[in-house]
């Protein structure tokens, strides 16, 4: 990406964030940021009113819809606010906001599409607060989803992610859940149109405030991996093909053939 400098936008998927809101947005490096989306979730504390206070974009839905539900109108209006590169800052403050530059930074470069930022390179996360029984679930989903994509990432499970804009255009992102397996499905989206995809190591922060799955969630979250993985294998092998995994300008480009049964 090289001439114009892109437009940076953030979106921040809020749920209940009013105590870590302030916090997060105070350390984003605005000289590197052009706008910053709050999509509230059905809130019950004061974050719509400080996002209000910060001078925040800010998009309110009527009801707890989900996590992947929150970022798809936060990818829908950041497109529609013109970003050329956006950028997913959880407003919980678990991930440190002023390493914004490095995860732009393979985008802007035009060495990758997707960044993720990741917990498990340059250091041991449990050291920072990772439970160990998340720490192995991680390792061990990871192995798998490496496995089966073909590639050689750290980690799936980062909320810390940017996005050139062509590459979320190119996926169908209103075909994935709208819970926290979303992060995977885009994912495996990626990978089948030819993504490229890009880590850069981030360290992550464990506090009463910053939100983490419990066991139980956790566990469900595992199970649901599998099941996306199992998909995209059998897409993969043309035994039950997926219209969420295909490409969305294949898939409309004048003449394509009618895609085959979805899933």
């Amino acid at each position: 990406m090289s001439g114009t400098k892109p437009k940076v936008v953030v979106v921040m998927p809020a749920y209940n964030a009013a105590k870590t809101l302030r916090m997060t947005y105070a350390e984003l490096p605005r000289e590197h940021v052009d706008l910053v989306i709050l999509v509230d979730d059905g809130s019950s504390d004061e974050t719509i009113a400080i996002a209000r206070e910060l001078g925040l974009e800010l998009f309110v839905h009527n009801g707890n819809y989900g996590y992947g539900a929150n970022q798809k109108t936060c990818y829908r209006e950041a497109l529609r606010a013109d970003a050329d590169i956006v950028v997913m800052v959880h407003p919980d403050y678990q991930y440190d906001p002023t390493l914004l530059p490095e995860i732009v930074g393979p985008i802007v470069e035009g060495r990758a599409d997707v960044v993720l930022g990741s917990r498990l390179l340059g250091g041991d996360p449990r050291a920072q607060g990772m439970p160990w029984w998340k720490y192995i679930a991680n390792r061990f989903l990871t192995g798998l989803e490496n496995r089966v994509f073909g590639l050689r990432l750290a980690e799936y499970h980062t909320g810390y992610r940017a996005y050139r804009r062509s590459a979320l255009e190119s996926v169908n992102v209103e075909m994935n859940s709208d819970n926290f397996i979303f992060d995977q499905e885009i994912i495996a989206q990626f990978v089948e149109v030819g993504t490229r995809i890009a880590e850069v190591p981030v360290p992550t922060r464990y506090f009463p405030q910053a939100s983490s799955a419990s066991f139980l969630q956790s566990t469900r979250y595992g199970l649901s991996i599998l099941w996306v993985l199992a998909l995209f294998i059998l897409h993969r092998s043309g035994l039950w093909r997926q219209r969420r995994f295909q490409s969305l300008a294949r898939r409309y480009a004048p003449g394509a053939p009618p895609a085959d049964q979805a899933g």
